[in-house]
């Protein structure tokens, strides 16, 4: 169901600290950790705490929620201090865009110049 945690979801693991992860923020209703396989000098996750299966699911569901995982964005990278160079928040929807775990995520992207377009 969704908003629940599902036992077979990674990022679902990661929230309850089944799965170690770098964390480097937390709200009462994200969760932002490291990418395991950065593609820039600064890749971070921002999650929901609740299981939906893609952004799009998550602010037709929890618009809140998602307006907080682009506040935590923001918070990122004024902490990872990428503001000034520029920084990427990219919401992967769907195997065909390269989302690869089915937990809504946003990825926060900088440190390096990126190309437009994306892809």
């Amino acid at each position: 169901m969704a908003g629940e945690p599902q036992p077979d979801c990674l990022f679902c693991k990661i929230v309850s600290g089944d799965v170690p992860a770098t964390i480097v923020r937390e709200t009462e209703t994200t969760v932002a950790f490291r990418d395991i396989n950065p593609q820039a000098p600064t890749h971070i996750l921002v999650i929901p705490r609740v299981h939906h299966r893609d952004a799009a699911t998550l602010a037709a569901a929890e618009p809140q929620i998602a307006a907080d995982i682009l506040r935590e964005a923001g918070h990122i990278a004024a902490d990872e201090k990428i503001t000034d160079t520029g920084y990427r928040v990219v919401f992967n929807t769907g195997a065909g865009a390269g989302q690869t775990v089915f937990h809504a995520h946003a990825h926060v992207l900088g440190g390096r110049g990126m190309q437009w377009p994306p892809g």
